[in-house]
């Protein structure tokens, strides 16, 4: 079965706690703290592969997450850092964020790997938070939290060429012809359930073609298979329309060209590649009758048609030689331009509500605050205090109103309000 959209679960590993401890060796009565920094969190990376052709592998697994870091140690050891998470995508991938829609990565080139979440910073041991006064602190700080994201992957075939048409009009059989792809032939409609892709080497300039299935009257709005495969058609250089020149299933030429156009056009600007036309079954034509009618209305608009007998090879290698010309003075398909992730203020990443019992106060930033306090050591409590005012904690609850004596609850936490 071929996937070429998939919405997965992805997620930077935590880093790891700061450690609370104190120097203990015989002899030294005040070995002061030792504490060790937590090691950092994985991250989410992601590769191109040629060895990949679909999304399949994705359908049983959608939740990727990354190792944690390890918390630091006595001793001023820092943990260790929590192992990337490597994913594995087909070259043409492009990663959107699922709730926006925006491109965060376009996977163009294989081997080129792409963070796409950075873990979580370890957090300081408390031999960071020594002072002159305070030479024994009691606290340390918790590591960050890893950014967790839905993201939808999205495959669009890098070609260079790409064949467009009617079911049965022979695409995969001049892509067997050309190039050494070898694509499921048959005398039915929907033979090819999925693009094929196949390397064309002609005098030492080789090219990529692709055959891409599904498109038929309405394709555009999702009738056929064309909806689904439209996509991969925005990342060829150019088109070369296959239409059946014989009418053999009693189609008209000249109708199935405008009709594909008309698919092309209300899918984006795909009708503006750059394109050729190849009449196919020449060999079966009884006349030049329809050769001539296509001609007539294609050659005015700057559309050469060249036919040919994919069955028999006949024409086939005007029709490459007059690829190549054009390929060569087409510029490369640009990719994607990314977007990248818009991380969340940390100074603001809290709200305050008001309630009918007080205020309550949430949000990732306190809850990281709450978790670095020891609430049975002065100190710490005076460093709690602290971070509320520098985060702007406390100039938010007293905007809300709040006045000494009212109960403020953080996380699980009462604490009763004062100036």
């Amino acid at each position: 079965m071929f996937v070429d959209k998939v919405k997965i679960k992805i997620k930077a590993g935590d880093g790891g706690n700061g450690c609370v401890s104190f120097h203990r060796e015989k002899f030294v009565q005040a070995g002061g703290p030792d504490g060790g920094d937590g090691g950092r969190g994985g991250d989410i990376v992601f590769t191109a592969t040629d060895r990949m052709h679909t999304l399949m592998d994705f359908r049983f697994k959608r939740s990727f997450v990354a190792e944690n870091g390890k918390d630091g140690t006595n001793g001023r050891r820092t943990g260790l850092n929590g192992a990337s998470v490597e994913i594995l995508v087909p070259k043409g991938t492009v990663i959107k964020d699922a709730e926006s829609g925006r491109v965060l990565a376009d996977m163009y080139e294989t081997d080129a790997p792409k963070i796409l979440l950075k873990g979580g910073r370890g957090g300081y041991g408390n031999q960071h938070f020594a002072t002159a006064t305070r030479q024994a602190p009691s606290y340390a700080k918790p590591g960050e939290r890893g950014r967790g994201l839905e993201v939808v992957l999205e495959l669009k075939s890098i070609a260079d060429l790409g064949l467009v048409g009617f079911p049965n009009v022979g695409k995969s059989t001049l892509l067997s012809v050309v190039t050494s792809a070898k694509p499921k032939i048959a005398n039915y409609h929907f033979t090819t359930l999925y693009p094929n892709l196949g390397i064309c080497d002609y005098n030492g300039y080789s090219f990529t073609v692709a055959d891409i299935p599904g498109i038929v009257e309405g394709a555009s709005r999702g009738i056929g298979l064309g909806y689904d495969f439209l996509r991969h058609i925005e990342r060829t250089r150019m088109l070369l329309h296959v239409i059946d020149i014989s009418g053999s299933e009693g189609r008209d030429p000249v109708s199935d060209f405008e009709a594909i156009m008309q698919e092309l056009d209300a899918y984006g600007k795909l009708k503006e590649k750059k394109m050729l036309v190849a009449a196919n079954k020449i060999d079966l034509c009884p006349d030049d009758t329809n050769l001539n009618r296509l001609k007539e209305k294609l050659e005015p608009l700057g559309i050469p048609v060249y036919p040919i007998s994919a069955a028999t090879t006949k024409g086939t290698e005007e029709l490459i030689k007059a690829v190549v010309r054009e390929l060569k003075q087409i510029p490369y398909i640009q990719p994607f331009e990314e977007e990248p992730l818009e991380l969340p203020d940390e100074e603001k990443s809290f709200t305050v509500e008001k309630s009918e019992n007080g205020f309550t106060v949430s949000g990732t930033l306190v809850e990281d605050i709450i978790r670095s306090v020891n609430f049975g050591d002065l100190d710490s409590l005076n460093y709690f205090h602290n971070c509320l005012r520098k985060s702007g904690i406390i100039d938010a609850l007293r905007e809300k109103g709040a006045k000494d004596g009212d109960t403020v609850v953080i996380d699980e936490m009462e604490f009763e309000f004062t100036e």
